[in-house]
């Protein structure tokens, strides 16, 4: 009886205080998350400047170059042509080819992200990163005269890409396609769902 009371009286006395009854907390209200036209807007959007971006990517690297024919090599070594990079006097040059193949893949890596959830997260950038660049330096290798196939580029340009997800493109994407996240309970609610209709749909 004793245990009990007290039970009671810690019961009677908690949520209140010196200057009378506290006030339970209010719901915290869950993030909001951008409506359907504003998600379309921003992928409407990236959509173009991946179109503006392959556009200023074919003109820098799918120009011809006669002159150039004779210093042109294909390099399927990786490493191999940025040591040849590091390894000439004119620093400038360096940091012109190792800089600009760099920055060359940064877009990607801020406009994917924007484009839809399924083209985010680090694994997915590079991917497409690296198809996109193995696709560009097999077209140049195999019909712009004065232009090879490099596997260095297509390294510095998956790094830029990553280099831009990590720095901007990861906060972008995760404000306009926030990630919805279930405990276990409520997945399995869905799936329950999920088969009832389709049991319905078979009748």
């Amino acid at each position: 009886m004793r245990m009990w009371r007290r039970d009671r009286r810690t019961d009677e006395t908690a949520g209140t205080g010196a200057d009378g009854p506290v006030p339970p907390e209010p719901p915290r209200e869950a993030p909001r998350r951008p409506g359907r036209a504003v998600r379309a807007l921003v992928a409407l959007v990236a959509l173009a400047g991946m179109v503006a971006f392959a556009i200023v990517l074919a003109r820098l690297t799918l120009n011809a170059s006669p002159a150039s024919v004779p210093l042109t090599h294909s390099n399927l070594t990786p490493g191999s042509s940025i040591r040849a990079y590091l390894g000439q006097p004119e620093f400038v040059e360096t940091v012109k080819q190792l800089g600009g193949n760099v920055l060359l893949g940064v877009p990607f890596g801020i406009l994917l992200p924007l484009l839809s959830r399924r083209t985010r997260g680090l694994v997915r950038v590079a991917l497409l990163t690296i198809v996109t660049m193995l696709f560009v330096e097999l077209v140049q290798g195999a019909l712009i005269t004065g232009r090879a196939f490099d596997i260095d580029d297509v390294m510095l340009n998956t790094a830029g890409a990553l280099l831009g997800y990590l720095l901007v493109g990861r906060r972008l994407g995760r404000a306009v396609h926030p990630r919805v996240r279930r405990r276990w309970w409520q997945r399995r609610t869905v799936r329950r769902k999920g088969s009832e209709r389709a049991l319905t749909a078979d009748r």
